[in-house]
């Protein structure tokens, strides 16, 4: 089998996906796009998330983090390690929220550049797919994404405030 051989391999649980998740993290070559409703329980915080994508994003100044949730408020007061990454590389990662009329979208996915990605059937449905070497399908949930990117606005800033 080559290394471009197409691969989907069936999730059965959270923990599944989140190990998914790392993997598509680290075979992010330039784009990776999340989208979950929040990003609770699923990784985000821990340190080997945190180490995948911060050598992700100092790998080259043109690599781009792109993270979509209907609600901000996890990544922005319980996951510190994303806030850290965000400030770090500000220009290089931007953290978005959806509007109201997008918050029916149940169906969490992430993409990395063209060719790979994880998805779950619902927020509330534990059981997913992770797909190596599928252009066809990654383009297409890229698509979604980039259409629900261009209607969100910015949930989380990497400018602190303060005196």
């Amino acid at each position: 089998m080559s290394d471009d051989t197409l691969q989907h391999t069936k999730l059965n649980g959270i923990a599944d996906y989140t190990d998914a998740l790392d993997s598509l993290c680290k075979l992010a070559q330039h784009n990776l796009y999340l989208f979950d409703k929040d990003f609770d329980g699923l990784g985000f915080n821990a340190e080997a998330r945190y180490e995948i994508l911060s050598r992700f994003l100092l790998a080259n100044p043109a690599h781009r983090l792109f993270v979509l949730a209907h609600d901000t408020r996890y990544l922005s007061t319980l996951c510190p390690r994303m806030m850290a990454l965000l400030h770090q590389f500000g220009s290089g990662m931007s953290i978005y929220q959806t509007p109201k009329n997008l918050q029916q979208i149940t169906e969490p996915f992430a993409v990395a550049d063209d060719s790979h990605y994880v998805r779950r059937f619902h927020f509330d449905d534990p059981r997913g797919i992770f797909a190596q070497h599928d252009p066809e399908n990654a383009r297409a949930l890229k698509s979604r994404f980039m259409e629900m990117w261009s209607t969100s606005h910015p949930g989380v800033s990497s400018v602190k405030l303060g005196l």
